[in-house]
């Protein structure tokens, strides 16, 4: 006898559940009609407002696309009748017409050749002469307007008792607005001991700010919990008001201006680095190649004691990332992509700034990301500015070889008497000298492998909240 449980008003008049096993499923509002007769409208008024809310669907004196006009481009009665028995549950009626459902047999007796129709782009109404008007047309009387707006015989003071958590279907204006949702909330928070089953719906266009006040206000009013969603944040959603048929023509035509992406060659000779390190006990080489500007284009990793299949799928791996380098791809995706991936080999790195690694690959990028990009966050031991001069000015100048010299043996001088005072070094960073001393024994995170730091007779992950010991 209800259509919404509790509190939760309905998500809209007309909605489409979409279903695991692909398709869809129309679900309408049942107490539309009961409330319209609550509401003092006769039996006549009720069926044209329902009728306009959800549709006939039927093809029965629809304008435009009807039986007739169907028998006149070319389809059989079983091939209408197969048509008008999805108008059910289908979100528009260009649906009702796909190559899918109108099947192989009847759209080459029509005249359409397969890759024609297997195209995704395919338009059957469009290429058997409709036009868009009077497809939209006939789409509003076959499967209703989706909302109550603008209903014959509806009293426009009746609005609001409609309004749902969305706007309803393509022509719909109103829906409830989210601080209603926390006040209905705050109003039955009092007689409850938990927090509350319900969701607080917000529309396409919102805001951060409008999530921040929403928090807030829910706070205020003593919420114990809120949850948001906001229509349309996720690529597939359990219940959907309507669909976005957008024209395309301008976009894909400025696609199409654009010129093909163009590689841009390393020179012949060029500068890098050379880096060596141990991961888990396994010797790896990372060596690097510049542009004359500086800037990496290619990585060489080298690994010649891990077998042939490993060292193998790692020097494909390397040729991948260089390639999407020199096409363009921006080397702070490679970084945040591929670090904290882990797989074996992992484990302690004797490197002077990275002290754990959980793959091979998560510590490539993080010595790409300190080196090439001053990535501090990515390393457990922070370089200090002299070490970041060094990388800065490597970068900047060439390197160049001279000859060694021996060197000369240190001159020592005793000063009798007297102590040579030092100078006396400030510490650069205080919060970074206390972290060190609560490091000292810490192990590494096993969820995230960075260093933790104590926290009471426990250890805890100042990068993924880990806690280790304790609970």
């Amino acid at each position: 006898d209800c259509d919404t449980t509790g509190i939760e008003p309905d998500f809209a008049l007309v909605k489409f559940k979409k279903l695991a096993g692909g398709g869809y499923f129309k679900i309408i509002n049942q107490s539309v009609p009961a409330a319209l007769k609550q509401l003092g409208y006769s039996a006549k008024e009720i069926a044209d407002i329902v009728t306009y809310v959800r549709g006939t669907s039927s093809l029965h004196a629809a304008p435009h696309l009807n039986r007739e006009t169907l028998r006149g481009k070319g389809f059989t009665e079983t091939e209408i009748e197969k048509i008008e028995g999805t108008l059910e549950g289908v979100f528009d009626i260009s649906q009702a017409f796909s190559a899918w459902n109108i099947g192989e047999e009847t759209l080459e007796r029509l005249g359409f050749k397969k890759d024609r129709y297997q195209d995704p782009a395919f338009n059957l109404l469009g290429a058997l002469g409709f036009t868009a008007a009077q497809i939209q047309e006939a789409n509003d009387v076959i499967c209703g307007r989706m909302t109550i707006e603008g209903a014959p015989h509806l009293n426009s003071d009746h609005l609001p008792i409609f309004d749902c958590a969305n706007k309803c279907g393509p022509y719909g204006k109103r829906f409830l607005a989210p601080m209603s949702h926390v006040r209905m909330m705050a109003a039955a928070q009092p007689f409850l001991s938990g927090a509350i089953s319900k969701t607080v719906n917000l529309p396409t266009e919102a805001t951060v700010e409008d999530i921040e006040q929403i928090y807030t206000e829910g706070w205020k009013l003593g919420l114990k919990a809120v949850a948001l969603y906001r229509d349309g944040c996720k690529l597939s959603q359990p219940l959907s008001t309507k669909t976005e048929k957008k024209e395309n023509t301008e976009a894909g035509q400025a696609v199409a201006a654009q010129p093909a992406l163009q590689r841009r060659r390393m020179p012949r000779k060029r500068r890098g680095f050379t880096q060596e390190a141990r991961v888990g006990g396994n010797k790896v080489y990372l060596r690097t190649g510049e542009y004359e500007d500086g800037t990496l284009g290619e990585i060489f990793i080298d690994m010649h004691k891990e077998g042939a299949a490993f060292r193998s799928m790692m020097n494909c791996f390397a040729i991948a990332v260089s390639l999407g380098l020199q096409y363009g791809v921006p080397l702070q995706e490679y970084v945040d992509v591929f670090t904290f991936t882990r797989f074996e080999p992992q484990g302690p790195v004797d490197h002077p700034n990275i002290k754990f690694a959980t793959s091979i690959i998560d510590y490539i990028f993080r010595l790409i990301g300190l080196e090439y990009m001053g990535r501090s966050d990515l390393v457990q031991v922070k370089p200090t500015e002299a070490q970041l001069e060094d990388m800065a000015n490597s970068k900047a100048t060439p390197q160049k070889t001279s000859p060694v010299k021996p060197s000369a043996p240190p001159q020592l001088a005793v000063i009798q008497g007297e102590r040579a005072d030092l100078p006396e070094t400030k510490a650069e960073n205080t919060l970074s000298d206390h972290l060190a001393t609560m490091m000292g024994d810490a192990p590494f995170c096993d969820q995230c492998g960075h260093i933790t730091v104590r926290n009471g007779a426990c250890y805890k992950c100042l990068n993924c909240g880990n806690s280790m010991g304790c609970s």
